[in-house]
């Protein structure tokens, strides 16, 4: 059939980048297994077992040529992907043949790719968390002094910045890169378990000699690009580990959701808009409208990421003993589409975070119609230090707030707040333009923003450098 008559996943087909789309493919997949049973006879080569010079360069030299029809045939008569995979390796390794996956289980194979991937897979996902920060960051700076309203219940509060705003969404997704690196810096390989975790097997290669088995256990570790191995496992690693990068994909999708939120209100109250396109069509009736379609597209991928957290939780609570097999459809969904889906949300917000637009009056006017309330504290403290009497200028205020806010609600008129108190005579004499200077008014924030680049976000730019250095433009491909 043409690919146009079958469904195709949006994940590979719209939004992913290919590099993600490449690491979770089926060449990837089965080119790894091959070089684990490469890396296992090397190892059982070097510890002694009767594993010839030939058969290893047999094996290293037909690591890529895998034909996927037959290894189709064979599964289909076999029902076993590991074991068809073997015979088709066989086949273009003859000499080799009978000693490829001695000794393994076919989670020798299947649960140390898992691994080299969830690593390979996570570190594509930090370098492209580094670059929405590193971007946010510069946006923050750039923005830290511009006053703006401050929202708490949605509704106006004190004063911040649109510099410090954008530093709460930086800010987070610090947090995020944190549990990242402590993912990978926790992540080891299964190595040689064994069919139960016993390594029974291994310990009959080699005649009962313990401490052979670990020293293969080790090497064949090494040869896959880990310092360490799991501890314990079953027939399996432990699915714990699934649950925990899950949930570290989730951190980050919660993240962008409410930072793309935010951007969302923000664009509708038109005080700043996410990038849009000279020919973009916001709405195929509307013609005039701007639609916030990348920001509303991160809140849909990181809807579906945090939604995958419940899969990797029940695998988990549901592996009964040593291992149960319910759990190998479940994975080959959800560990793929978890990372493609965050790899998609975060070069959308990169490439929100580049090309964000900021409409410095929209965001005065809205702050100065609500301003004058906030104002009146200080009015309030400065007309008592110039000889008022407290309790008289409150309620002088209190009055004149009820008015302009009656003019404000039923009428739609602008707050005359400052100029109704500039008009009462028991104000005369305060410099109410002065009092009413947004920026008196934003605490720290402009401090903060500046200790934040600095003090954070400086050393992740230090630390990853070399990925910055090479940071794409993030364009969307649709």
């Amino acid at each position: 059939m043409p690919s146009s008559d079958l469904y195709q996943n949006p994940l590979i087909a719209r939004y992913a980048s290919a590099q993600m789309s490449q690491l979770w493919s089926p060449r990837r997949k089965f080119g790894t297994w091959r070089r684990l049973w490469l890396a296992l006879a090397e190892a059982q080569a070097e510890m002694g077992l009767q594993i010839q010079p030939n058969q290893i360069a047999e094996m290293r030299a037909h690591l890529d040529d895998i034909d996927f029809l037959v290894a189709a045939e064979y599964e289909k008569k076999l029902r076993h992907d590991v074991m068809a995979h073997v015979h088709t390796f066989g086949d273009a390794c003859p000499g080799a043949r009978a000693i490829i996956h001695l000794g393994a289980t076919s989670c020798f194979v299947t649960d140390n790719t898992d691994l080299i991937l969830l690593r390979d897979a996570l570190q594509l996902v930090r370098d492209r968390l580094v670059a929405v920060i590193d971007r946010l960051a510069h946006f923050a700076s750039q923005h830290a002094n511009l006053a703006c309203l401050g929202y708490t219940h949605l509704q106006q509060a004190q004063p911040t910045t649109v510099g410090k705003r954008a530093s709460l969404w930086a800010y987070e997704l610090v947090l995020d890169l944190h549990e990242i690196e402590h993912r990978l810096e926790q992540l080891r390989a299964r190595s040689v378990k064994g069919t139960t975790g016993t390594q029974a097997s291994f310990l009959r290669l080699f005649d009962g000699d313990h401490s052979k088995v670990r020293r293969l256990e080790q090497l064949v570790a090494e040869k896959l690009g880990f310092a360490q191995t799991y501890a314990v496992t079953g027939q399996t690693y432990t699915r714990k580990i699934d649950s925990q990068v899950i949930d570290t994909l989730s951190g980050v999708a919660q993240s962008a959701h409410k930072a793309a939120t935010d951007m969302r209100l923000l664009q509708g109250w038109k005080e700043i808009e996410e990038p849009f396109e000279k020919e973009q069509i916001g709405s195929s009736a509307m013609a005039y409208k701007r639609n916030p379609m990348r920001s509303e597209r991160i809140c849909g991928l990181a809807r579906f990421i945090i939604s995958l957290q419940s899969s990797t939780a029940n695998t988990l609570a549901t592996q009964w003993m040593e291992r149960t097999l319910d759990d190998s459809a479940n994975r080959r969904l959800v560990l793929p589409q978890a990372f493609l889906a965050c790899d998609a949300l975060l070069l959308i917000y990169q490439n929100v975070a580049i090309g964000l637009v900021v409409y410095p009056a929209v965001i005065r006017q809205r702050l100065m119609n609500e301003l004058p309330f906030m104002a009146t504290e200080n009015i309030l403290m400065d007309a008592v230090a110039a000889g008022g009497d407290r309790q008289s200028l409150h309620e002088l205020i209190r009055q004149h707030s009820m008015l302009a806010a009656a003019e404000v609600k039923q009428h739609g008129q602008p707050n005359d707040l400052l100029q109704r108190l500039a008009q009462d005579d028991a104000f005369a004499g305060l410099d109410l333009e002065a009092i009413s200077d947004p920026m008196r008014y934003v605490g720290r924030s402009v401090e903060q923003v500046k200790e934040f680049v600095s003090e954070v976000v400086g050393p992740i730019r230090e630390q990853y450098a070399k990925q910055l250095s090479k940071r794409a433009t993030a364009e969307l491909r649709v």
